[in-house]
């Protein structure tokens, strides 16, 4: 059985060729393959054509949810949508970055004091291992006033003018990273895949996202050089032939959640799940489903190394 979002339970209809497919949430189109939609783990689940928009999936698609780490998507968004961007700009590390990660036992990109970072260097530090010091760097450059916590309040506003700008119309931001503050940070599966689909339109972002690690260098307060290396949180990363991104995240309230892409013979789908635990296989699950595959039962996830971020 899959409930749909006005809370009625709907008994799963087996799927006929060139009849639509009736899933949780509503009534869709099914895939050419007319294979039986899968069943999900996760709270509320999303999937789309990245090229057209259209509905692949839907279970409790416009039920709020807190969203964890997936926020970050918007935090880059805004960021590349600021005009006259410089993405080599160079950001100095402040110590309240590291102190905030201390404070909230967050993800963390271990970003050093003193260290000059580009902004480029940033978005990879935020949307690989998740960094929470990197998010809020990020914040606190591109947003106004005379303190930190004056230029990440005004950034969570850009955030939140984003999102209508976007038409998410049930997306709420109070924080830059998904460490909510007031308890008043959610999205819905659709809204949230509705704004991965808009930031994977930026050659940068979709560049950085789909990348299992890199290696990058920058100056310290001595002028000399560090190497930092990131790894990707996201696990069907390397893991599923050809999955793309997009960004994971895990807290408390949120549970495990994953906003994913993949691309198989031109088609791009890219999908949300909320609060599931079984993500990346229930992810898998439904990407066959889009692309009429059968690759989620031989899946072998990427494994991350010792001591690598884990979101």
């Amino acid at each position: 059985m899959i409930t749909g979002i006005k809370g009625v339970r709907i008994r799963r209809a087996a799927t006929v060729a060139g009849v639509g497919a009736l899933l949780a949430g509503g009534a869709l189109t099914a895939p050419a393959h007319a294979a039986t939609a899968p069943s999900v783990s996760a709270k509320g689940a999303f999937m789309l054509n990245s090229a057209t928009g259209s509905t692949l999936y839907s279970k409790y698609a416009d039920t709020k949810r807190p969203m964890a780490s997936t926020t970050k998507i918007m935090t880059a968004r805004v960021v590349l949508s600021t005009p006259d961007l410089n993405l080599d700009r160079k950001v100095t590390i402040k110590q309240a970055y590291r102190d905030y990660v201390t404070a909230k036992g967050a993800s963390t990109a271990d970003l050093k004091s003193g260290d000059k970072v580009t902004i480029r260097q940033l978005l990879h530090a935020m949307l690989l291992p998740s960094g929470c010091d990197a998010a809020m760097a990020l914040a606190d450059a591109f947003g106004t006033g005379t303190t930190i916590s004056a230029r990440t309040k005004s950034f969570i506003s850009k955030m939140n003018a984003k999102a209508d700008t976007l038409g998410l119309t049930n997306t709420h931001f109070d924080s830059f990273d998904g460490n909510s503050t007031q308890n008043t940070n959610y999205t819905t599966p659709r809204d949230l895949a509705k704004l991965a689909r808009s930031a994977m339109k930026y050659s940068t972002f979709a560049g950085i996202v789909k990348k299992p690690k890199t290696v990058q260098y920058a100056t310290t307060s001595t002028g000399g050089t560090r190497t930092y290396t990131w790894y990707n949180t996201n696990q069907l990363l390397g893991s599923y032939g050809g999955a793309i991104g997009v960004k994971t995240g895990t807290n408390t309230p949120s549970g495990p959640c994953l906003v994913f892409a993949a691309t198989r013979n031109g088609k791009t789908v890219i999908g949300v799940l909320l609060n599931d635990q079984y993500r990346y296989t229930d992810a898998a699950k439904l990407l066959d489903y889009a692309f009429g595959t059968s690759s989620a039962s031989t899946m072998r996830l990427r494994t991350l190394p010792t001591g690598a971020q884990r979101d």
